[in-house]
């Protein structure tokens, strides 16, 4: 009974997360740039002519890999700073959140591992996806300008990542780059403190 198939139009969708489960595993281990799709195909447990089904290169299995985390890394993120009313705590808090999310995946992290070309920030800066979710942040925190709304996420991205290669001293030296550097540049200008 082939119209019974209980998978359906789900069975590609649960063939790529196994292999980006797969993928994940082994990014947790080593370097991402260092892993084949050989290797990625066996830890899944497909053929490598399955993998490429899905995967046309290893560049196309990395951005939707990162996609799929930073999907993932942003819903837990809004969660988080879902009851948040301000838009400059919101903006600590949501920045914070997400950059202890990233170091505490070792799948994630490995992206940004100094030990080897940290790739994930080639495909953090040029990623659509990323983007657009860092530019609804932004929105949410009072922004309506679409012009500085991408510069701005730009520019969220870049501090992140740049704080995922060289880390502050500790969590409260992170905390006062964020508030002093940070939020005065990203939050709306009508959010700023008075004196």
């Amino acid at each position: 009974m082939a119209g019974n198939d209980w998978l359906g139009s789900r069975r590609g969708e649960v063939a790529a997360d196994r292999i980006l489960d797969a993928a994940g595993e082994l990014f947790a281990q080593r370097n991402p740039g260092s892993v084949g799709m050989h290797e990625i195909a066996s830890a899944a447990g497909c053929s490598r002519a399955t993998l490429y089904r899905y995967f046309e290169n290893r560049e196309a299995l990395h951005t939707a890999y990162v996609h799929r985390e930073a999907y993932a890394l942003h819903s837990q993120m809004i969660e988080h700073i879902a009851a948040i009313a301000d838009p400059r705590e919101r903006l600590v808090a949501g920045f914070l959140t997400s950059l202890q999310l990233v170091r505490q995946s070792p799948a994630l992290s490995s992206w940004f591992a100094t030990s080897g070309t940290p790739i994930g920030v080639e495909i953090a800066e040029q990623s659509d996806v990323i983007k657009a979710m860092v530019s609804a942040f932004i929105v949410s925190l009072g922004a309506d300008d679409p012009d500085a709304v991408e510069r701005k996420a730009r520019w969220l991205v870049r501090v992140l990542t740049s704080l995922l290669l060289l880390p502050g001293r500790d969590a409260d030296d992170e905390r006062a780059m964020v508030e002093e550097f940070l939020m005065p540049t990203v939050t709306p200008a009508h959010t700023a403190p008075k004196h």
